[in-house]
């Protein structure tokens, strides 16, 4: 865990502690005292069930996620069957079980505010 200061913290996901890049996604990780904050850029054509289903080995993501959509278009279903599109401006709360891709041809800016895609890539 981060150590936690009594300063004023300026962090730019321009200017990101660790960038992580997949098939489909890009990763800007920063670490803002205790909060860990990523920007995902998912690429058109991004989904759960094809870049991440194979090697997860899961149908669905085990994590929940509070984000802000800031471009582009991202749909997400729960395994109930609750099925939301985002975009931008909107703020989204994904349970554990749930299942994402892009909508249309264009890219997905979305701000993680849990620090949860810090495991994106690892083996679950």
């Amino acid at each position: 865990m981060a150590e936690v200061s009594n300063h004023l913290t300026k962090k730019n996901f321009d200017r990101p502690d660790e960038t992580r890049t997949y098939d489909h996604l890009m990763i800007d990780i920063v670490q803002l005292g205790h909060l860990t904050m990523s920007r995902n850029t998912y690429r058109a054509g991004w989904s759960w069930s094809e870049s991440v289903e194979p090697w997860a080995q899961t149908s669905a993501c085990q994590t929940e996620h509070t984000f802000y959509v800031v471009s582009g278009h991202i749909r997400l279903k729960t395994d109930g069957g609750e099925e939301l599109e985002f975009g931008p401006g909107d703020l989204g709360l994904a349970p554990a079980g749930h299942q994402a891709w892009t909508v249309g041809g264009e890219a997905a800016e979305v701000i993680d505010f849990g620090g949860h895609m810090c495991t994106y890539g690892e083996r679950l």
